[in-house]
């Protein structure tokens, strides 16, 4: 036997005798910035987490992106996950690493987190610093510019439940359960991006988003605690049964993986070319459930149409039991009250709110940005396809959508504000989602139909898979503006000069 394999053995033997004589001791939440390693007494829910490892000294093979592994078991009634997870990381950041940085959203939550171990490359890791959403994990060795480190982590989730009021959050909070829903969102440690040698992981605000994900694959195992009376999941993923009673979810080149339960969903699908779309929703709203789907479903061609093609084989539409709205890779949510006041016509929220979310499937999903520091790079496109939608189904509704969707809310200020100079979420959003619907509208007039949706089009090619950056966004504007000035609407619109 290997010296490291042995070594291992050692290591998980004294994890496991550990929680034998600890099962009714509570696990301590660490200090902010303290270096800790936690012992749990949380079983781990499939095989150990030393199952596979990349062979030590040899050459990893090449990947074009991080694969993230998870195996999983909701206890849907306790609120509790018990999860084995892997990622193969592939440093694509053109130098060497000598460190990590993951963000894990759930230790935002006290007591929420709980991590039982680390190990990379077949080696446990006992140090490093966990400090509220940020995970420092220091390497043995060097990680050289293309190289690929495997790391395992053991844990277990305790939901927060999110229909308790925040005063100091002005959004509700989506991750956690409510009286009839659970929801996995940003619910496991994801390497950050690293970009100019900077890992980039914001903080929390009181509206906006301030994860920046790369893209990534997902495999999800999961399985329910008692499958007897396992909830009806949405996923990011395409299901698919095991013969252990356990469904794997799977999607390529996503930014993120979330999923739903709830024993409460109904559920109405249609097909949109080789996508299903499933909405999921509650009793009494099925009227809006069809016409969440309906919508989204045209959505998906008019945008597949204008900008490109979507990427996946699966879109989940998901009634949150909560007030707000939020898109994730092949999902998104919607919220309770817009199916409450849904009215049957496509004149009201829950349409443009719906085809808004279905637009972030290509401005988020596939072309990202940083959601903090940037974030009316998608939220203005998202918005003014909004309008693309309504002009290719409903063009005798385009007029209303600009007063009742947009000018109602008479929006001034610069669009190129980070989520922390908002001043609120309606100063924030009139900004950056309608100012920036404005500016778009401008431009498109000056330049023609024809190179606009040249320039959408040419933005999701070279943008694909990337995180991209205002420069960037300018830059494919003007080359398919060609002659045409349009420094004065950048002028009026942003505060920044864009190179």
């Amino acid at each position: 036997m290997h010296d490291h394999k042995r070594s291992i053995i050692i290591f998980f033997a004294a994890i496991l005798m550990a929680a034998a004589c600890s099962s009714n001791q509570a696990v301590d939440t660490p200090a902010p910035g303290e270096q800790v390693f936690v012992t749990s007494s949380a079983e781990t829910p499939f095989a150990p987490v030393v199952e596979t490892q990349l062979p030590t000294n040899t050459p990893a093979p090449a990947l074009e992106r991080a694969k993230y592994i998870l195996n999983a078991i909701l206890d849907y009634d306790a609120h509790t996950v018990s999860v084995d997870q892997t990622i193969q990381y592939p440093n694509l950041t053109g130098s060497q690493l000598s460190a990590l940085v993951l963000a894990v959203t759930p230790n935002l939550w006290d007591g929420s987190f709980s991590l039982t171990g680390i190990v990379i490359d077949g080696q446990p890791v006992t140090t490093y610093v966990l400090d509220g959403q940020r995970l420092d994990i220091a390497l043995a060795s060097l990680l050289p510019a293309n190289g690929v480190i495997e790391i395992k982590l053991q844990y277990t989730l305790g939901l927060p439940f999110a229909e308790q009021e925040d005063p100091n959050v002005s959004r509700p909070r989506i991750y956690g359960y409510t009286s009839r829903q659970i929801n996995l969102v940003n619910w496991y440690p994801f390497v950050v991006p690293n970009i100019d040698g900077e890992w980039v992981l914001h903080d929390p605000w009181y509206y906006g988003e301030h994860l920046v994900y790369d893209s990534a694959d997902y495999e999800v195992k999961l399985k329910f605690a008692d499958p007897a009376s396992a909830p009806i999941v949405a996923s990011s993923g395409v299901p698919e049964a095991q013969s252990d009673g356990s469904t794997r979810y799977t999607i390529a080149s996503a930014r993120t993986f979330a999923l739903a339960a709830s024993r409460d969903f109904q559920t109405s699908s249609t097909q949109v070319g080789d996508v299903m779309l499933t909405s999921y929703y509650f009793a009494f709203n099925e009227a809006g459930g069809q016409g969440a789907l309906q919508a989204s479903g045209q959505a998906l061609q008019v945008y597949g149409a204008r900008f490109g093609p979507y990427p996946h084989k699966s879109l989940a539409i998901v009634m949150g039991d909560f007030n707000d709205g939020m898109e994730y890779s092949a999902f998104f949510y919607l919220s309770r009250d817009f199916y409450n006041l849904y009215d049957g016509t496509p004149a009201n929220y829950l349409t443009f709110v719906a085809v808004h979310e279905t637009a972030h499937q290509w401005w988020f999903e596939q072309v990202a940005n940083d959601q903090a520091l940037q974030p009316w790079l998608d939220e203005t496109l998202a918005t003014y396809s909004e309008r693309v939608y309504y002009e290719s189904t409903y063009p005798e509704l385009v007029s209303w959508w600009w007063s009742y969707r947009i000018d109602f809310y008479k929006p001034e200020g610069f669009v190129d504000i980070p989520i922390y100079e908002g001043q609120g979420f309606r100063p924030y959003t009139n900004a950056t989602y309608f100012q920036g619907a404005h500016f778009l509208e401008k431009v498109r007039e000056r330049i023609g139909d024809d190179a606009f949706f040249a320039f959408l089009q040419d933005y999701l090619n070279q943008g694909r898979g990337r995180i991209v950056t205002g420069n960037e966004f300018f830059r494919m504007l003007r080359a398919n503006a060609g002659a045409t000035d349009i420094s004065d609407l950048i002028n009026q619109y942003f505060r920044s000069v864009y190179q």
